[in-house]
């Protein structure tokens, strides 16, 4: 338990979220325990946070969707699609509420006003337009960006909207006068993501350009910039405004200004992360891969979130300061204004009187249309309880206040990937920078979601030939906290002849088999250095060719886990070649080489094996085809040594405990071998 109270970081899941490659995913902001995910598949997912089924599916848009977004309150949800039109939907009532077809290309970003029905959205088509939930048409539309808008952001009081584009500017809206107040010019690349300080005039950019920027808005400049390692994917306030905490990939950034600086680095392991949200003291994070999504919480009571102990105790014996004050000559000015919030909700909201009398161009659309984007949308429920815990409870009266949501636990161990897979990235691709944490983070541990299967055979009870069975072999963590195969305590009470041993007899005796330990990984940078020669100068196939050669086992994992965290790499001649690997790492007494063996095989299976039963279906060819010969050759290869991992899969898969759930997921992935053969 002492271990697991000392994490900061770990996975809390990782599913299927859909058929298809997921375009994007978003955390409500009210609990942090709500999630959307949408794909190419047309569907939008919602998801309750640590928990493996699905709550509810949206169908409606015909093409991927792209963006979604949930209101302040998480019971409406905003859908964009590639093609640009917009659904919103009432989440309580379980039903498409109003069909916004507005843009001319894909919806990048949205943006719900944070008192009345209002809804802004951003496209590809540079355009920003403001709706009214409760009408078709847009109230208006603001222009001036030249690129696509990627975030937009309401003032806490509603009266100002913020903007960020690719081209690399973030504007500044007046919604009463409905033009533009500033435009901020300092980032160098795309903007991606925008947030306003919840008390104070205060905006926070970050970009491509690995700029994370404030803005004072009431002066309009620039009051800290502070500089990341990767491209900033969010940011995001505290809730009492004090720091600022920015995304980007695999890393959490803390962040003061004024003086500008970084308060704490967190090493979380979530890749492009791709939203954020605070849920009591822990932050969480939401990044998507392929098929899956992968959800990651923080302990932020673990984080430094403020200045020195000595600062901070003195700040507690004063009244508490806004974040943000002006600097004049290195001095603190007065503090910034507050947000007051409007009498009315549509105060200062100006319409444009050309869409009060009809839609724009190319907008305008027949009742039967309408009617049949209605017909064509549906919610289907698939968790009813959870549903009815998550949403209906909101309609009835409580008469006692709301408790605390428990945080999220820590695991217990840990379950992570092998940490030599930045080391060997390092070795193996120079070119591409990894970010690097300046804290001292734990490694991350994986919590794996356990399908929802219908069992329709009871299991029998063990016969005597199943007890009689031999236990099953030690399986060595991915990540441990001692070393295999050793005692610490037969170094620590080390004696000899009934006396202490001198320090010189404990250091010889810990450094028994050291020389040997560094001749082993001396040879193993020097053959990862021939992988990445061969690499370079004749690719990937030849490069894991070189690694199966040379009969390390572990040459080929690190070979593996690159190529799994770039999909795009792999070739049908990369499957045939690494199938008979796979074999051995899931045969293997190591959870990271079981681990890096799964993972190659989901990627097969979902992006190579339609290919081999579709070639292996199709008959042979009218003359001579060298090339489709060789493709039916490599085809037959896979799937001969598919076969005999699916038998590996199915004996796996009856144990029990975490290991057995990741080969029950692997068995359901290769259902469909026993269906082709």
């Amino acid at each position: 338990m002492a271990a697991a109270a000392a994490k900061i970081s770990w996975r809390l899941q990782e599913f299927e979220a859909h058929g298809s490659r997921v375009c994007c995913a978003s955390l409500g902001k009210r609990t942090g325990r709500l999630l959307a995910s949408a794909g190419e598949d047309c569907k939008v997912n919602i998801w309750s946070v640590s928990k493996a089924n699905c709550i509810m599916s949206l169908c409606g848009h015909r093409k991927a969707v792209e963006c979604v977004h949930f209101n302040a309150s998480e019971e409406q949800l905003a859908t964009g699609s590639q093609s640009g039109s917009i659904l919103v939907w009432d989440l309580e009532a379980a039903k498409m509420l109003r069909t916004l077809p507005g843009h001319k290309s894909s919806i990048t970003s949205f943006a719900f006003h944070p008192f009345g029905d209002f809804l802004v959205s951003g496209s590809t088509d540079t355009n920003i337009k403001m709706w009214d939930v409760r009408r078709k048409g847009p109230i208006y539309r603001y222009k001036g960006h030249t690129a696509a808008v990627r975030s937009l952001a309401f003032s806490p009081d509603g009266k100002w909207l913020a903007s960020a584009s690719d081209d690399c500017t973030v504007k500044l809206w007046d919604l009463k006068q409905a033009k533009t107040i500033t435009e901020f010019t300092a980032h160098t690349a795309a903007v991606g993501t925008i947030q306003f300080h919840p008390n104070e005039y205060l905006l926070a950019s970050g970009g491509a350009d690995r700029w994370v920027r404030l803005w004072d808005l009431e002066k309009f400049c620039q009051v800290g910039a502070l500089q990341d390692t990767g491209a900033i994917r969010c940011v995001m306030f505290s809730a009492d405004g004090s720091c600022l905490y920015s995304g980007h990939a695999d890393v959490l950034g803390v962040c003061a200004w004024e003086p500008e600086r970084w308060l704490d680095t967190v090493t979380v392991g979530w890749g492009r992360v791709a939203d954020l949200a605070l849920c009591n003291q822990q932050l969480m994070g939401v990044s998507h891969q392929l098929s899956s999504v992968s959800t990651y919480v923080v302990d932020l009571k673990r984080v430094k979130t403020s200045a020195a102990p000595n600062a901070a105790a003195e700040n507690d014996m004063a009244p508490a300061a806004p974040a943000g004050v002006q600097p004049t000559g290195g001095k603190a000015g007065g503090p910034r204004r507050s947000y007051q919030r409007p009498a009315s909700p549509s105060q200062g909201l100006k319409r444009s009187a050309e869409a009060e009398r009809r839609s724009p161009e190319g907008e305008r659309r027949s009742p039967s249309e309408d009617e049949a984007d209605d017909k064509a949308s549906s919610a289907q429920i698939h968790n009813a309880q959870d549903y009815r815990e998550i949403f209906q409870p909101r309609n009835a009266i409580c008469r006692t206040p709301p408790g605390m949501s428990e945080p999220f636990p820590a695991p217990p161990e840990d379950e992570g990937a092998d940490g030599n897979v930045a080391a060997a990235a390092a070795a193996l691709c120079p070119d591409q920078q990894l970010p690097v944490s300046t804290s001292a983070a734990p490694s991350t541990p994986v919590q794996r979601v356990e399908p929802t299967v219908v069992a329709c055979v009871k299991r029998a009870a063990p016969s005597a030939s199943e007890q009689a069975q031999p236990p099953p072999v030690e399986i060595f963590p991915a990540s441990r906290s001692e070393p295999s195969g050793l005692d610490v305590a037969d170094f620590l009470s080390a004696r000899r002849g009934g006396g202490i041993l001198s320090e010189s007899d404990v250091l010889n005796h810990i450094q028994n088999g050291h020389a040997t330990m560094c001749v082993m990984l001396s040879n193993r940078r020097k053959n990862l250095q021939s992988v990445r020669d061969v690499w370079a100068r004749q690719g990937i196939k030849s490069a894991l060719d070189v690694a199966v050669a040379m009969n390390d086992l572990s040459i080929v994992v690190d070979v593996l886990n690159i190529i799994n965290v770039q999909p795009s790499l792999w070739t049908l001649d990369v499957c045939a070649s690494s199938l008979p690997q796979i074999d051995t790492l899931l045969q293997s007494k190591y959870e990271s080489y079981m681990q890096c063996g799964c993972t190659s095989l989901k990627i097969i299976m979902k992006y190579f094996w339609p290919l081999v039963c579709e070639t292996l279906r199709a008959g042979p060819s009218v003359g001579v085809d060298v090339t489709r010969e060789e493709r039916q050759h490599k085809c037959h290869v896979c799937s001969k040594h598919l076969q005999n991992i699916n038998n590996v899969v199915k004996s796996k898969a009856a144990q029990v405990g975490r290991h057995g759930s990741a080969f029950g997921e692997l068995r359901m992935l290769m259902a469909q071998l026993d269906q082709h053969s």
